[in-house]
């Protein structure tokens, strides 16, 4: 019997993005000249206000300010019409050192905090993503493209934007059609609601949505309110790591609550989840299941896991248990070695505060190599 699964993505210009954005860019900005630092930076933006706080130890000296208006310029807040733009909106930095509690047990390779994260990867797209997660990515990743590089098409765009894709699977978990597509679009005053559902359809969906999967069933929700012009921080306040669903896997798979952006990678919030990824990735890739979801968990300042988990839904070519004893064999899961595997001491985070950490063609998203393939058919 089939049956219907929904994820949503968001674009950089909505305001929780604006937030991770922000918290990334100042970890990349020290991350330049410290590359051994200490980050945990969160911000809050509103009307005409960026808030940035947080921990930071480093020997590094940054602008804050200077980092926060060219991220709002970047994303395409630059005009006082939007209520919150680059150059009028205030900046307060209430950033403070970290707590040297926390340091003991970093300081000796151990993980920066307790908890537990998740990895996944399945064969239903080329990326070995959930499809409803991809689609929704693109759609909105597409709506900026066009915004940046071809703004004639769609003359009226604004940064913020939405989108939701629901598929429909045939009882052996196979995508074969899209359902529904919601896209909401920020928009100039004047945008006429016809012609913006026109252009959407056409130049994004059409162009993102392979043809074989949309039919006459297919349904378009386009801007459903009837229109979007305020919007982005003006319209709704953001926080940093509030898309933590959107940020993984759509909800198709478990998250272990922890959030990405603004962490430096002894934070195994953000590490162990791109390893989990990183190691689920490699398990499809090689064949030994159709998809595979991988818990990791630690103790804070304890640098071994303090448990690993495999679940295959039945697909593995050999038994979970297996799967996870080749893991802990071969993949070293402390926080010092998923660092200098994955090279995550670079200033490479801005990119990855939009449009999804995962089932992204980056050189840079060093997680997403198929490096540990050769290693795992060894086991097949």
């Amino acid at each position: 019997m089939s049956y219907f699964f929904t994820s949503e993505s968001v674009s950089e210009g909505h305001p929780d993005k604006v937030s991770d954005a922000i918290s990334d860019g100042i970890l990349d900005a020290i991350y330049r000249k410290d590359p051994m630092a200490r980050v945990a930076c969160e911000t809050f933006v509103t009307t005409g206000l960026v808030l940035v706080g947080g921990e930071v130890t480093t020997s590094a000296y940054i602008e804050v300010p200077d980092i926060v208006r060219q991220t709002v310029k970047n994303i395409g807040y630059t005009s006082a019409e939007y209520k919150f733009d680059s150059e009028s909106c205030s900046v307060l930095n209430a950033i403070h050192s970290q707590s040297p509690d926390i340091a003991m047990g970093v300081d000796k390779g151990g993980a920066g905090d307790q908890g537990l994260m998740f990895g996944y990867a399945c064969d239903q797209t080329p990326e070995l993503m959930p499809m409803p997660i991809m689609f929704a990515h693109k759609l909105v990743k597409k709506l900026a493209d066009i915004r940046k590089n071809n703004i004639k098409l769609m003359p009226y765009l604004r940064p913020d934007s939405k989108s939701q894709v629901t598929i429909e699977y045939d009882d052996n978990n196979k995508p074969i059609r899209v359902d529904t597509v919601v896209i909401s679009t920020q928009h100039d005053a004047d945008a006429k609601q016809k012609k913006i559902r026109e252009d959407v359809i056409e130049h994004v969906i059409k162009k993102i949505i392979p043809e074989k999967y949309l039919d006459k069933r297919t349904k378009y929700f386009v801007n459903p309110t009837g229109r979007f012009e305020i919007g982005g921080p003006h319209g709704d306040s953001g926080l940093t790591g509030r898309k933590i669903i959107v940020d993984t896997y759509g909800g198709w798979a478990p998250h272990g609550g922890g959030a990405f952006s603004g962490k430096d990678p002894s934070k195994v919030d953000r590490s162990a989840a791109y390893a989990a990824r990183h190691i689920a990735k490699n398990v499809v890739a090689a064949k030994l299941s159709k998809e595979c979801l991988v818990q990791v968990a630690y103790a804070i300042g304890v640098a071994q896991p303090v448990s690993i988990f495999i679940d295959t839904k039945g697909s593995g070519k050999i038994p979970d248990k297996e799967i996870s004893k080749m893991i802990s064999k071969e993949v070293d899961l402390t926080p010092k070695g998923i660092i200098e595997r994955l090279n995550l001491r670079r200033p490479i985070y801005q990119k990855t505060s939009a449009y999804g950490h995962f089932g992204r063609n980056d050189k840079d998203f060093t997680w997403e190599q198929l490096d540990l393939v050769p290693i795992f058919k060894k086991y097949a």
